[in-house]
């Protein structure tokens, strides 16, 4: 089994590429191992898995944990999804600028989003099932959040008339207005 994985913008954010193995009958992947994504240059431990699924035009996020804070492989397994990273660490040298991926259940690529990044994502199909790894739990009282929208960050979320958005993200303060002391802080 092999395994392509690219450097992004940002150091520490990775976009995987799976080898698939197809025929006559479907497909088969590998959609994480250990060993291999260890060599690949993702060397991380996972402890929780998730899915979720939404519609078309949907905006999620974007999202982080402070105090338990959770790096994520996330892919697409129905569908597809504009998905983005933001680094958001206090004191980092690209702090405020992010990484964007298409992920596709055609294209199977993944995005390693680190520790100390919002993450979110925009459904670009009729539905998308979208499924990742944390390397930390969800922890409910550790939830924060930067606006989606916010035009100092500038995501290029494409023609996007009518977002589906939670109350609770279209509550999300601009990155501009958050306490230092609620972003996580850079550490090499």
């Amino acid at each position: 089994m092999s395994l392509q994985g690219e450097k992004t913008s940002i150091p520490g954010v990775w976009l995987f590429t799976p080898k698939v193995f197809g025929d006559s009958r479907g497909f088969f992947l590998q959609t994480y191992q250990t060993k291999l994504y260890a060599k690949a240059g993702l060397d991380r431990v996972f402890v929780q898995d998730n899915l979720s699924r939404s519609r078309r035009d949907t905006v999620r996020g974007l999202h982080y944990q402070l105090r338990h804070p959770q790096g994520k492989l996330v892919s697409v397994l129905r569908g597809a999804v504009l998905d983005v990273a933001v680094d958001i660490r206090r004191g980092s040298p690209t702090f405020g600028q992010f990484v964007v991926a298409e992920l596709s259940e055609e294209n199977r690529k993944q995005l390693f989003i680190p520790e100390g990044f919002a993450h979110g994502f925009r459904v670009l199909s009729d539905t998308a099932d979208f499924f990742y790894k944390c390397t930390d739990f969800y922890a409910p009282g550790d939830e924060f959040g930067v606006r989606w929208d916010d035009p100092d960050i500038g995501i290029p979320w494409g023609d996007l008339s009518s977002p589906v958005v939670s109350p609770k993200d279209m509550g999300m303060s601009s990155l501009a207005d958050i306490p230092p002391e609620h972003l996580p802080e850079y550490r090499e």
